[in-house]
């Protein structure tokens, strides 16, 4: 693993949208010379991928509260059962 992809495997959700909002204005704005434009843009994608996995995970532990013919909660189940 890369010190680039280590750095960023320990950064939290909000850290790395934070850090890619950053990226983002910073090549929008065009002030970034080329070189640096795509050092910026791989670190972005490898921050983008980041964030994927961790919403993908995140999604995985989201549970709908299941209830019993009660109308009383009676366990979880997945939100999304495939």
């Amino acid at each position: 693993m890369s010190d680039l992809q280590s750095d960023i495997s320990k950064m939290s959700f909000e850290q790395a949208l934070e850090a890619l909002e950053k990226i983002v204005s910073g090549l929008e704005g065009g002030n970034v010379p080329l070189d640096q434009s795509i050092s910026q843009y791989e670190r972005g994608e490898a921050l983008r991928t980041h964030c994927q996995k961790l919403l993908a995970a995140a999604e995985a532990k989201v549970e709908r509260i299941r209830l019993g013919g009660d109308g009383k909660p009676s366990g979880t189940e997945p939100l999304d059962p495939e």
